[in-house]
């Protein structure tokens, strides 16, 4: 018998949900940053909040995909009108 996946409503129906490219694990995880609105993320740095995360149970093997979906997030969130070519997380890789 095959066991279906569990769902995270909390995190599906968050503000990070709609951002454009942000997968509901990393809606996840800045929920359990304490992150609650898409104003907690402006002014901060994405490097310190992936940092945060890797001390969290449960993220100490945390990718680097997070961190690149958090620099997408605060881009997000601090820019008014945002590049349609910047929404996607490949671009803010390294």
């Amino acid at each position: 018998m095959q066991r279906k996946k569990k769902v995270d409503y909390q995190a599906l129906m968050s503000p990070f949900a709609r951002i454009p490219g942000i997968k509901p694990a990393v809606a996840r995880a800045l929920l359990d940053l304490g992150m609650r609105t898409l104003a907690d993320l402006n002014g901060r740095a994405p490097e310190s909040l992936y940092s945060t995360l890797l001390s969290l149970p449960g993220y100490s093997e945390a990718g680097r995909d997070y961190l690149f979906a958090f620099r997408l997030a605060v881009y997000f969130a601090e820019t008014q009108d945002p590049d349609p070519r910047l929404l996607q997380v490949w671009h803010w890789q390294d």
